[in-house]
């Protein structure tokens, strides 16, 4: 344990104890899962949970904005998270809203303007570096390349035991946001975590195996659709997929099967050094993602903050009420004024 413990960041040493005593202080405590949650949201939601129902508090986490994807129906507690959004909740229940993995606003709920009442005390938990520090208290570490991977050095700071089940929610949420520990945000401390978790549920990678392996033809569908659709930009260095709402109507497409990799895909043929993916999820509006081969040389959070969105240097996203024809057009522009180079 103080192996693991001597990898935490002083971010989170120090306000470890601050958020543990606004928890002591809670009687009623809500959770969300972000925009088209995945599983470090999900993971970290639900172990974040279990943790908090041994201090023998009353937990909601809700589903938020978006359906949630059965392939995580194998995370423990899954069962207990409630179909609703930020809006359909009664916020006078609760005294605090642990807010994790989500770097604005927008992520809670995409809905409508959020304004927290006096009485919801706020904390954030989250490692994107374009979080715009919007709660009571912000822990924000972008060292961290996970959310789960902060909640477990949260759980060791606070003495708190983790479980079996609680050792799989949070090694799902690192492994599939490290990219199966390919991202370059992932540090040998990361690893020492793995490890921690692995030696509680070492029979993890089932879980990982069921995630994998719970695609629905919608998404073999929209994998064929999207790559169908790439076009070169910027001197053939930007690879953009673009799928209108028409397109994923006629082929019976649900928002739940939109590969979210597509980008990452796009990224990985040689001589692309930007992946785009911009899907229109209804009419007029778009959600795009960015990934880039070398963070170091192209930072896709530096477009994905000019367009309006955020994330990571290697992975992040935006939304924005426009057709995909426009959405393909600013992108262009946004990435020639930025990397003009790419053009050359």
């Amino acid at each position: 344990m103080a192996i693991v413990y001597k990898n935490m960041t002083e971010i989170v040493q120090n306000l470890a104890p601050k958020i543990l005593e606004e928890i002591k202080k809670a009687n009623n405590i809500l959770l969300h899962c972000h925009l088209n949650a995945d599983a470090d949201s999900i993971g970290g939601a639900l172990a974040m949970m279990q943790v908090l129902e041994t201090m023998g508090k009353k937990v909601t986490v809700i589903r938020g904005d978006s359906e949630l994807s059965a392939s995580f129906s194998c995370l423990p507690g899954f069962e207990k998270i409630v179909h609703k959004n930020f809006f359909e909740v009664d916020l006078a229940q609760f005294d605090l809203f642990l807010i994790q993995d989500s770097g604005s606003l927008n992520r809670v709920s995409n809905l409508a303007p959020i304004v927290f009442p006096k009485n919801l005390k706020t904390i954030t938990i989250d490692h994107h570096a374009t979080n715009e520090n919007y709660a009571d208290i912000n822990l924000v570490d972008s060292t961290y390349p996970a959310t789960c991977q902060i909640i477990h050095d949260l759980f060791v700071a606070w003495n708190v035991e983790i479980t079996s089940n609680i050792a799989k929610c949070l090694m799902l949420g690192i492994y599939f946001d490290t990219g199966g520990f390919r991202f370059n945000a992932t540090t040998s401390g990361t690893f020492k975590v793995a490890g921690h978790l692995a030696e509680i549920a070492p029979n993890y990678s089932s879980l990982i195996s069921f995630v994998e392996d719970s695609k629905t033809p919608g998404v073999i569908a929209f994998q064929a659709l999207a790559l169908s659709s790439v076009k070169l930009y910027c001197g053939n260095h930007v690879a953009i997929s673009g799928v209108s709402h028409a397109s994923l109507k006629d082929m019976g497409i649900k928002e739940s099967e939109i590969y979210p990799d597509i980008a990452a895909v796009l990224k990985s043929v040689v001589g692309w050094d930007i992946g785009v993916k911009i899907v229109e999820t209804e009419p007029g509006k778009v959600k795009i993602g960015f990934r880039t081969r070398d963070e170091k040389v192209y930072d896709v959070s530096k477009i994905a903050v000019a367009c309006g969105g955020g994330g990571h240097k290697g992975s992040s996203g935006v939304r924005m009420n426009v057709s995909v024809e426009e959405a393909v057009k600013r992108v262009v522009e946004v990435i020639n004024s930025i990397y003009p180079e790419l053009g050359k």
